[in-house]
């Protein structure tokens, strides 16, 4: 069920992507993971070399750390493939 509902989601994306910007195009991901964990080693080893400008901010408490990232894609079908790699990383939420 899970698989079915990333697809649409992603299909949706993909529209709305194609819709909006002319590509290629920066695009910003914004993720939050915990801060204690290899998370975000494993977020910017996905955008190693791709000229990504990498920010985080941590929460007041310490727990969370949000992660942006503002890099150039070549099209829509690229923005959803890094989603996709950044879906197997354990304990990253996508906003």
């Amino acid at each position: 069920m899970e698989n079915n509902n990333s697809e649409e989601f992603y299909a949706k994306l993909k529209t709305q992507l194609a819709d909006t910007s002319i590509w290629p195009s920066k695009y910003m991901y914004k993720f939050i993971v915990p801060t204690q964990g290899t998370q975000i080693k494993e977020i910017e080893k996905v955008f190693d070399n791709t000229g990504a400008v990498i920010n985080t901010k941590e929460s007041s408490k310490g727990k969370y750390t949000s992660v942006s990232i503002l890099v150039k894609m070549k099209n829509p079908d690229a923005v959803i493939e890094k989603y996709m790699e950044i879906s197997k990383v354990e304990g990253v939420i996508s906003l």
